[in-house]
């Protein structure tokens, strides 16, 4: 009789598939621990030529539990499908943030836990266009060599970063076009919360100028009353940072952003004043661009 040990069915190891996996899905798992869920439309203009190759890999990443995906259910008529981490997904990120609506909750169990609580928050259609335009930019920056997402934090990250000024921004990044470095603090609004509420946001982002860079505030509404309404009552308030307001449906790295005291005139997001503050002066190379996992670099073979 053999004393050989059988050999080990290849379930009995967690992480054999993670070999599988190339530089654009662990990009694609970092965005999911971070921003909790993105859409197949989100994922193939951020990362994929087309709807097909993104829907392939997709469906590789759920057979191997690197994602889990659910049908959107929120939006009239819709059969696209949702992604958040998978199993794999999970154990690769053990640093992922956990609960949307509630941020110091215990981690999940699993997976599926995580899942669940991402279906079922009452913030999902915000998270989803707070994602909206952030991909937009990452198309932008697919069709447009000088354009490039330096940074996308998420509600979670960026209070943590700033949460002590008393601002909870719906997003926090830096966009680069060209020699033109812009920071900003997203604030996305869905037409539900009264004027007076969203302009006493701005107490909180005075007190970031104490310590911090003085970014815009990007307003982001979901169409031109709301706009105009929300530009009537920017005027005459006085602020030390800039204020700009666009609406959902345009193109956030394009010439849509009107600044509240000048509305007139429309701007691109790089074009916006930004003064990055104090820390700038001792770590001016802070925003130099490093993405050697960048899907689209010259030489790259990664599968669709």
């Amino acid at each position: 009789m053999s004393g050989r040990l059988p050999p080990r069915p290849t379930s009995a190891d967690p992480y054999l598939q993670t070999r599988r996996l190339t530089s654009r899905d662990r990009l694609l798992l970092s965005w999911l621990a971070e921003h909790y869920l993105l859409s197949t439309a989100q994922v193939t203009r951020a990362l994929f030529p087309s709807g097909r190759s993104a829907r392939l890999r997709l469906t590789l990443l759920h057979r191997i539990h690197a994602v889990d995906r659910f049908v959107d259910t929120t939006a009239a008529g819709s059969t696209q499908y949702l992604y958040a981490l998978g199993p794999l997904g999970l154990r690769l990120n053990r640093d992922a943030y956990h609960d949307p609506d509630n941020p110091a909750a215990r981690p999940p169990r699993s997976s599926r836990d995580r899942a669940d609580r991402i279906v079922g928050s009452r913030k999902l259609r915000h998270l989803l266009g707070v994602n909206d335009f952030f991909t937009n930019l990452l198309a932008h920056a697919r069709t447009n060599p000088h354009g490039r997402l330096e940074r996308w934090w998420s509600e979670q990250h960026a209070t943590d970063a700033y949460g002590s000024a008393g601002i909870q921004p719906d997003g926090h990044g830096v966009w680069t076009v060209g020699d033109a470095t812009v920071g900003f603090f997203l604030e996305h609004d869905n037409g539900t919360e009264p004027l007076g509420r969203v302009l006493a946001k701005l107490r909180g982002y005075e007190r970031v100028t104490h310590f911090g860079p003085r970014y815009p505030v990007l307003f982001r509404v979901p169409g031109p009353g709301r706009e105009r309404n929300l530009l009537e009552a920017l005027t005459g308030v006085a602020s030390v940072l800039p204020v700009a307001t666009a609406v959902h449906d345009a193109d956030p790295a394009g010439p849509v952003w009107a600044l509240a005291g000048d509305p007139t005139r429309r701007l691109r997001l790089h074009e916006l004043p930004s003064d990055h503050g104090p820390y700038a002066a001792t770590n001016p190379n802070r925003f130099v661009h490093r993405d050697p996992e960048t899907p689209d670099a010259p030489g790259d073979t990664e599968p669709a």
